[in-house]
């Protein structure tokens, strides 16, 4: 009975079997052609019973297992892996169709694989999440094609799993190792000498070009008989915050990915380099009210509690409260800070309404209010004019753009520093900030 359920007819059986039909049916009248009829359906008849024991002599057939990490990293390529082992004594060749998650909807995920006498294969495909949360995969379907193809044997390995979506983890790893390994200029980020430095003390050093000559070490150097300068490192221990914006103005979408998502993928990438920097990482998500706050540390699992604390940030698309954020900060966090809030605004208009509040923030911590360019707009400015209807669409795209620039040069009047930048460099150009900021010793 299981081997009836687990049988299918291929087209190829279809077609054969109304070739068949079709010689019975002329055989009436060309009488000739009935013996031709029968023979070929005995042919066929037993070509069907020989695939038949061929497919359901191993009770195993193809074995398949797929491997896929732990979790999936948001808004990147998660590669997933199929491994196949053959019980069959001779080649096999086998359709593969995964389950894969209802969110992807993807229907094509089917991979055709030919496999000898007990031989594993394996093969990979990529899978982009673009929503945080929980993704279910289902289970792996096998279709075994006997030699000639008339019949197949459907093997289904049950494989269902659970496999949640965090923020981004690929792309904080990748900064990681280019920080760790000093190649970050290879993805754009700049790199700015430190202006100055603190009394800290670290070592003495040659001399090299572009060294402060303030720094030389006049007792060394007559010892050396060589320049030598004092080398101080970086003041540490300073604390920074994300502090982002789950407003609607945050669920416009770009690439698949919302700019919240965006917002999120780089907190966690600013956060971890802060801490590779000897800084103390925290967080605050807010709407109309403060919905998270966690306090700036530095402890080993600091990064595991941001990932969690990440992993669950939705939005109630309802009105940000930046009075409450204000309030929020003054009451718990009483060391001066670098404060890195992801926004955006549209209008000066809508910058003007909560300028109060920010320029309050300023007056305590170091407020870098990231906000973002649309790219859409930029697009339809950089159009050629062909009709009536463009010069109208390409008038209204650039008055959205000056007032994006009217913004930044109403945040640079109240000396608050801000980044206006594609969703897409979200994550560079905040890191040159932050490097930037260090560099000035304004943190």
């Amino acid at each position: 009975m299981k081997a009836i359920k687990a049988l299918y007819f291929s087209n190829r059986f279809f077609t054969s079997l109304g070739l068949i039909a079709a010689l019975f049916i002329c055989s009436y009248l060309v009488p000739v052609l009935l013996a031709f009829a029968k023979v070929a359906l005995l042919l066929f008849l037993a070509a069907s019973l020989v695939e038949f024991i061929i497919l359901f002599a191993s009770p195993k057939g193809i074995q398949a297992n797929r491997i896929v990490a732990e979790r999936l990293s948001n808004g990147d390529d998660n590669e997933i892996k199929i491994i196949l082992g053959s019980y069959y004594r001779s080649s096999m060749t086998v359709d593969v169709i995964d389950e894969v998650p209802h969110q992807f909807q993807v229907r094509d995920t089917r991979f055709t694989q030919t496999l000898n006498q007990g031989e594993t294969k394996s093969f990979t495909y990529q899978l982009r999440p673009i929503k945080r949360g929980e993704y279910h995969f289902g289970a792996i379907n096998v279709f075994v094609h006997a030699p000639l193809g008339l019949l197949k044997r459907r093997l289904k390995h049950e494989a269902d799993k659970m496999v949640p979506v965090y923020p981004s983890y690929i792309q904080m790893r990748k900064y990681e190792l280019l920080a760790i390994s000093n190649r970050l200029t290879e993805t754009g980020i700049k790199k700015i000498r430190r202006i100055g430095h603190n009394l800290e003390f670290e070592q003495i050093k040659k001399y090299v070009a572009g060294d402060d000559i303030r720094t030389i070490n006049w007792k060394a150097t007559a010892r050396k008989n060589d320049l030598m300068v004092n080398h101080y490192q970086d003041e540490r221990m300073q604390q920074v915050y994300c502090l982002i914006d789950k407003g609607r103005v945050m669920q416009m979408p770009f690439k698949g990915l919302s700019l919240l998502d965006y917002a999120i993928n780089s907190s966690l990438v600013i956060s971890n380099i802060a801490i590779k920097k000897s800084d103390k990482a925290g967080l605050i998500t807010f709407q109309d009210k403060i919905n998270t706050f966690l306090p700036a540390s530095r402890v080993n699992n600091q990064m595991a509690a941001i990932q969690q604390v990440l992993y669950n940030q939705k939005t109630a698309y309802r009105e940000s409260d930046f009075s409450d954020l204000y309030t929020g900060i003054r009451r718990r966090v009483n060391q001066r800070s670098l404060l890195i809030l992801y926004t955006n605004f549209e209008t000066l208009f809508g910058l003007q309404r909560q300028l109060t509040y920010l320029i309050n923030l300023a007056k305590r911590h170091l407020l870098v209010v990231v906000f973002f360019e649309n790219t859409e707009m930029k697009k339809l400015v950089e159009e050629p004019v062909q009709e009536l209807e463009s010069v109208y669409q390409k008038a209204v795209a650039e008055k959205f753009m000056f007032e994006k620039r009217l913004i930044v040069k109403e945040l640079q009047k109240h000396s608050i520093q801000s980044i206006l930048t594609p969703p897409e460099k979200l994550t560079v150009n905040t890191i040159n900030k932050y490097l930037e900021l260090k560099a000035r010793n304004l943190i």
